[in-house]
């Protein structure tokens, strides 16, 4: 009787050993991951590291609709700032509520546009109203100011020529350089309404304090121009329209003509001498309106 009990004893302790050792292996192969199902990481991108160009096509949906009427610009980030490989925000062309926003022959304006933000810049102009080719928007008025302040540091006295403009006042003055010089013509030196930059509050036509040559040739051979192109894009302004640009921009050379688009973008461009449609690899506007 006892070596019966001992034997069953011991049977015991041998499948109670085993069933340890069973229910150990299949622990561990569980914490290894073994024979788990993978867990599919498709599409993580989407919350973590973007893709080059996803980043930028999920902003236009949400600011597309209130930018200009522009067709997509996917693949131009290789224009972009080179150096941090993250090129331009491709966005911010089409939000009519950026100062980067793109607009010339390709792209336009909405007709209802009016900025909000518009202010009189404390500058000198070559008239004394305080009418609306006076003002400009906020930020931009604010680094005209300072631009102004830094001219007149190295003996350069500035002056406004002309600023914003409405889409009523630009199609006006369109219409007027039409009947003078027909339309082929115009449209090398004049905006179609919509395609104008002054509409946007950020670009102003600017000359010397005496008034003399603005928005004319001859300023490109004043002192005034040649400061404009080494020094405006400190205070983040761009020359719009360069000379030898025109088949890109579709207009001929401009220096009096400066673009508020920020330091950061500005510098860019300077630094590469390239335009605003470079700088956002856009197709060259000669052909369009």
């Amino acid at each position: 009787m006892n070596t019966k009990v001992k034997t069953l004893t011991t049977v015991s302790a041998l499948l109670l050993a085993m069933a340890l050792v069973t229910a150990c292996g299949d622990t561990n192969k569980t914490a290894s991951g073994g024979n788990q199902p993978a867990v599919n990481n498709a599409g993580a991108n989407n919350q973590g590291n973007a893709a080059p160009g996803d980043s930028e096509a999920d902003n236009s949906k949400n600011k597309g609709d209130q930018g200009n009427t522009s067709t997509d610009h996917s693949g131009a980030d290789n224009t972009g700032s080179s150096e941090e490989g993250t090129g331009p925000d491709m966005a911010a062309a089409s939000d009519v509520n950026s100062v980067a926003v793109l607009v010339n022959k390709e792209f336009a304006l909405p007709d209802d546009y009016n900025p909000s933000d518009l202010v009189y810049p404390n500058v000198r102009f070559t008239f004394k109203e305080k009418i609306e080719k006076r003002m400009m928007r906020s930020e931009a008025a604010k680094a005209l100011e300072n631009l102004f302040d830094g001219a007149e540091k190295d003996g350069i006295y500035l002056a406004g020529v002309s600023a914003y403009r409405s889409h009523k006042t630009q199609t006006a003055l369109f219409n007027r350089y039409v009947e003078r010089d027909g339309e082929e013509k115009a449209k090398t030196y004049s905006a179609v309404p919509g395609h104008s930059e002054h509409e946007t509050g950020l670009a102003i036509d600017v000359s010397g304090s005496d008034g003399k040559c603005a928005a004319e040739d001859c300023f490109g051979d004043t002192k005034e121009a040649d400061w404009l192109a080494n020094h405006a894009s400190e205070y983040g302004f761009i020359i719009r329209y360069p000379e030898g640009k025109d088949s890109i921009t579709g207009y001929k050379y401009e220096p009096w003509h400066i673009r508020y688009v920020g330091v950061d973008i500005a510098s860019e461009i300077a630094d590469r001498g390239i335009t605003l449609e470079e700088y956002y690899g856009s197709i060259p506007v000669t052909a369009n309106p």
